[in-house]
């Protein structure tokens, strides 16, 4: 007499199932609770702040918005950001080609040293360089004497904006090289590509979308880092003040509207980093789901050889 066996379900379908048979008033309190948690935390934060900037009508606050200090810190940021972003992207691609293709002494070390400023606060990471090139650190008084200023000055808010976010291009980067090896790089190589058509030709297409999702990181962070800028920049007015800076100061003077104004801008920027993070996501996905369709394309359109040809 035998005995039918009952199937074996696979895992996924099992928590699927779990899923499903779950009570819909559990389902109902699990999408509250994060529905609430969304809009506590982040929709009606983002609401005050445009209710606070337009507390006193559209003419306040485009007056504040072109107001000489902001339209200053506004200018710093981007020129900030400028600089910021493409020193990146060369550091970070030219780290994860080193890790991703090559085995060397200190890679490990040169990993630990990428994600350090993930584990530093950047006050600490400000702190640092005001005790490498400020007027009493090591190379304060060389700095001095021949007329260099970097702490309290555009050179120490570009360093300390480059230290906290060095890591974002690389990591992204390395995780595509590695995902996706150095077969074709090597094709290349065999074929008597050189280094720099293989890096244009080759290895750029395939990680683009991965430089591209660390570039708009890096570009978000870059312009509202506030704790590292805040150490090396002085908070000198007109000069050495970003976005954030100018929005704590016309906070502590009592004048919300402009706080609220600039803040409102570097809200809009956030935005348009999520939807372009989102459109980078959407497109790598669609990259990767029609990726399997392509190589069949590809391996009907040649054709076989024949036996007894040439």
């Amino acid at each position: 007499m035998s005995t039918s066996l009952p199937p074996i379900r696979s895992a996924a379908s099992r928590r699927q199932s779990g899923v499903a048979s779950e009570r819909p008033w559990v389902r109902w309190l699990l999408t509250g609770t994060a529905l609430a948690f969304v809009a506590l935390f982040l929709l009606v934060p983002l609401m005050l702040v445009f209710f606070e900037a337009f507390a006193k009508g559209p003419a306040a606050y485009l007056a504040a918005i072109v107001d000489d200090e902001a339209l200053s810190a506004i200018r710093l940021t981007l020129v900030i950001a400028a600089i910021v972003v493409p020193a990146n992207f060369v550091f970070g691609l030219g780290a994860a080609w080193l890790i991703a293709r090559y085995d060397f002494f200190g890679k490990s070390i040169l990993l630990a040293l990428i994600d350090l400023p993930f584990s530093v606060s950047p006050v600490i990471s400000g702190l640092i360089f005001v005790l490498l090139f400020g007027a009493q650190g090591w190379f304060g008084p060389f700095l001095s004497d021949h007329g260099v200023s970097i702490i309290f000055a555009v050179p120490g808010i570009v360093l300390a904006t480059t230290f906290v976010t060095f890591p974002l291009v690389a990591r992204e980067v390395l995780a595509v090289m590695l995902a996706q090896g150095g077969a074709e790089e090597e094709a290349a190589f065999m074929l008597g590509a050189r280094g720099w058509q293989i890096l244009w030709h080759v290895t750029l297409p395939k990680i683009r979308w991965g430089v591209l999702y660390g570039v708009i990181l890096c570009n978000a962070r870059a312009m509202g880092e506030f704790g590292a800028v805040s150490v090396v920049s002085g908070h000198v007015r007109g000069q050495t003040n970003t976005m954030p800076l100018e929005v704590e100061i016309l906070y502590n003077e009592y004048r919300f509207v402009g706080a609220f104004a600039v803040a409102s801008l570097l809200t809009l920027l956030a935005v348009a980093t999520l939807i372009l993070k989102k459109i980078v996501e959407r497109a790598v996905s669609r990259q990767r789901r029609d990726a399997p369709a392509a190589r069949q394309r590809v391996a009907f359109a040649v054709p076989a050889p024949q036996a007894g040809g040439r």
